[in-house]
C-alpha cells in the first residue's frame, strides 16, 4: 500500500527532530521506496502562542495495515517524547498519516484520508514535492489544488 504522512515539529529543534524522524522511518524494514519533501516552516494552526512549526510529508510503499501503521507513527512520537498537554498545542513530533492508498478510513483511532490535509498548505505544498499530478478526494491535482491555499506563511528551509 502506498502511504502519505506528515510530519510536523516545533520543539526542540525541530529540524533535527524532523530529520530524525525521517531517518528513523526510512531505516524501518516495514517501509519500503521511502520518499520525504523538502523541509517547510509554517505559523501553527490553532494556538499562536507557540513557535512555527516545520513540516515535510512523506511517502512509502507498506504491507502494514493501517492501524498498525498508526501504532508504529505513534510509538515514534512516543521516543522522540511527543507530550499531549493541548488540541493543536506544541510539540516535538507530530505524525498523521495522510493517505492509505485510496483507502476510506473511519473509526474511534483513525480517518484517512486526513480530514483537515485539504486546508493545510504545510501538508499540501510538501505533498507537491512528491506527488504534483496526484488527484485528491475534490478531483484536483494537488498542484491545483495549492494555488487555491493561502501559503504566504510557508517558507522552504
Amino acid at each position: 500500500m502506498l502511504a502519505y504522512i506528515g510530519l510536523g515539529s516545533n520543539l526542540n529543534d525541530p529540524v533535527a527532530q524532523i530529520k530524525r524522524a525521517i531517518e528513523t522511518l526510512k531505516a524501518d524494514s516495514k517501509l519500503n521506496n521511502f520518499l520525504a519533501s523538502s523541509l517547510y516552516s509554517s505559523k501553527p494552526v490553532g494556538p499562536q502562542d507557540q513557535p512555527n512549526y516545520v513540516n515535510a510529508v512523506a511517502s512509502f510503499l507498506t504491507a502494514l495495515p493501517a492501524l498498525d501503521l498508526l501504532d508504529l507513527l505513534q510509538s515514534l512520537e512516543q521516543q522522540h517524547n511527543r507530550v499531549r498537554t493541548r488540541h493543536w498545542g506544541p510539540r516535538t513530533l507530530d505524525l498523521d498519516l495522510l493517505l492509505y492508498g485510496e483507502e476510506q478510513i473511519q473509526n474511534s483511532r483513525l480517518t484517512v484520508p486526513h480530514p483537515y490535509m485539504l486546508e493545510r498548505g504545510f501538508v499540501i505544498r510538501p505533498l507537491m514535492d512528491l506527488a504534483p499530478e496526484m488527484r485528491l478526494t475534490n478531483g484536483n491535482t494537488v498542484t491545483e489544488h495549492l494555488r487555491q491555499l493561502d501559503t504566504d506563511d510557508l517558507v522552504s528551509i
